[in-house]
């Protein structure tokens, strides 16, 4: 007898359904590192136990589209010191790893690593948690204020990047999805100030990779409204926007927390919310 032919697998999704994210989610979640409130809500006791919370929060922006809700883990933080290996950043254990990403499936959530690099690199990094990226609900979240110059030292210099290093990073990435054939898969890169970034039009698009820019500014509505449309205006056409609010530190300057009707507002409305 002729033998069946073994189906073919379906190719992975994201996280609710689907391949394509901006065309049908708004991204929209918490950040956080295990027992460091300081550093955002998913620091706060069990990451389990904030995910109703973190829901909650992100359900009144989903207008038109699904939410992708969104767990922000700081895999790779930069320190005060240099450490064994001299370059001034920790990389989170993998069972903390595993554990959020456990949570984040079983809330259908995206889990982006958040990297700090201190004096290494974004690529090096990455490479080192490449096992993750190939799966279909993993991204990443740069961090370029604490990516460090030669002879730089974390807390004391502002770092910086390039679009050049950006585009090697997307690129990089954008190799993982086709190999695997993955769904989108997201690069956030986050920015408090246009300075941080030199020549972003370095950044190029690449195949299934997509592309944000999350605006941090700190302090009232008025001042973040007026650093995101200074940031929107140099953003190149294929990156899309993000916005980060400040539970305690928008709060502590003005007195008050943008509400999500206020977000929604913005122009171009942002595709990824994020709340620290």
């Amino acid at each position: 007898p002729t033998p069946t032919p073994t189906p073919t697998p379906p190719p992975p999704e994201l996280p609710g359904g689907g391949r394509e994210l901006l065309t049908n989610y708004r991204l929209c979640g918490f950040v956080g590192y295990p027992g460091a409130y300081g550093q955002g809500q998913l620091g706060i006791g069990n990451v389990e136990d904030r995910m109703p919370e973190l829901m909650a929060a992100c359900a009144p922006y989903a207008g038109d589209r699904k939410i992708m809700p969104v767990m922000e883990l700081i895999t790779v933080t930069v320190m005060p010191d240099p450490g064994m290996d001299g370059l001034w950043r920790h990389r989170t254990d993998p069972a903390i790893i595993d554990h959020w990403l456990s949570v984040a499936r079983q809330n259908n959530a995206m889990l982006l690593f958040d990297i700090q690099p201190g004096q290494s690199s974004f690529l090096e990094e990455l490479k080192a948690l490449e096992p993750y990226l190939v799966q279909p609900d993993v991204g990443v979240a740069l961090d370029p204020e604490w990516a460090m110059g030669p002879g730089q030292i974390p807390m004391q210099s502002f770092g910086s990047t390039s679009g050049e290093e950006l585009n090697e990073v997307a690129a990089y990435l954008s190799g993982l999805v086709a190999q695997h054939n993955l769904p989108h898969k997201v690069m956030l890169y986050h920015i408090l100030n246009p300075e941080i970034i030199s020549n972003e039009a370095a950044l190029l698009p690449h195949p299934g990779v997509v592309l944000i820019k999350s605006v941090d500014g700190i302090g009232a509505p008025a001042d973040k409204i007026a650093t995101y449309d200074r940031v929107k205006a140099e953003v190149p056409p294929h990156v899309a926007m993000g916005f980060k609010l400040f539970y305690e530190e928008d709060v502590a300057t003005s007195g008050v927390l943008m509400t999500p009707e206020e977000v929604l507002a913005l122009s171009p409305v942002p595709d990824y919310i994020m709340y620290e």
